[in-house]
């Protein structure tokens, strides 16, 4: 009888798991908030770089609608860069802090860390793209369906999943501060290059042709394809590829961390 009382006491006590998820995800989110070098910037650059580019520089695009368009791939370049910045710097500097090693030790399952990261970059994201439809809805013009909207964020949110995996290869190489400037090496040129500032159609072709290898460049596609800025997306194969690229990098972060 005191044994079964004991053992109930036990399991009444352990947290579940839901739970164990939930806070460690809380305590991403706070820890995230609370630093500035990282909120500030994941919020309000691709807010300010639309407003300028967008609203205030006066200008038409051939068969484009500009504040439209940059709608779409500011929306891109706004969810992606909480998720490199997530992984890749925060993974890195915790690695070298030693958190991680001591997270590993620690009873907490290891899908809770990554579970967390992954709903701080979501969240941030998610907040990047509303203050972007606030902007782009009330004060450029821009039309779009209840039910387009939703098919964008939902498009966004999970086309941000290839770039935590590209981060985590990062952070699973690199250590502290170097993180933060091999992410950015990587988040700039891309977001160039994969036309999310300007359209593609002003750099030399063969500029043009290699964007198919950056995976901005597909979710850039998807995302204009949804507002009407681009026709005859081959939805499926950008996914696809999409798809492809998050188990190469997952794979590659995988093998880096079993080889420490």
């Amino acid at each position: 009888m005191n044994t079964n009382i004991r053992t109930q006491s036990f399991h009444a006590g352990r947290p579940s798991l839901l739970r164990i998820y939930l806070n460690e995800a809380r305590c991403e989110l706070l820890r995230l908030i609370r630093t500035p070098s990282f909120a500030v910037p994941s919020l309000a650059f691709p807010l300010v770089f639309y407003v300028m580019f967008a609203l205030l520089i006066p200008g038409q695009w051939q068969g484009m609608q500009k504040a439209t368009y940059l709608f779409a791939t500011y929306g891109v370049f706004g969810v992606i860069g909480p998720a490199l910045f997530g992984f890749g710097v925060g993974m890195a500097i915790e690695r070298q802090q030693g958190w991680l090693e001591l997270k590993r030790v620690s009873p907490m399952p290891t899908g809770a860390y990554f579970f967390a990261k992954i709903a701080g970059s979501l969240m941030f994201a998610l907040t990047t793209l509303t203050l972007l439809s606030i902007a782009a809805i009330g004060f450029g013009g821009v039309r779009i369906a209840v039910g387009d909207w939703l098919l964008l964020a939902a498009t966004l949110l999970l086309g941000t999943l290839p770039f935590c995996a590209l981060g985590l290869w990062i952070g699973s190489m690199v250590k502290g501060q170097a993180a933060v400037a091999v992410v950015n090496l990587i988040y700039l040129p891309m977001s160039v290059l994969s036309g999310l500032w300007i359209p593609l159609q002003v750099f030399p072709s063969f500029l043009q042709k290699i964007a198919v290898l950056w995976p901005a460049w597909h979710l850039s596609r998807m995302a204009l394809g949804i507002v009407g800025q681009d026709h005859g997306v081959g939805y499926g194969t950008h996914a696809a590829v999409l798809l492809a690229m998050t188990g190469l990098f997952l794979s590659l972060a995988a093998m880096r961390l079993r080889s420490k």
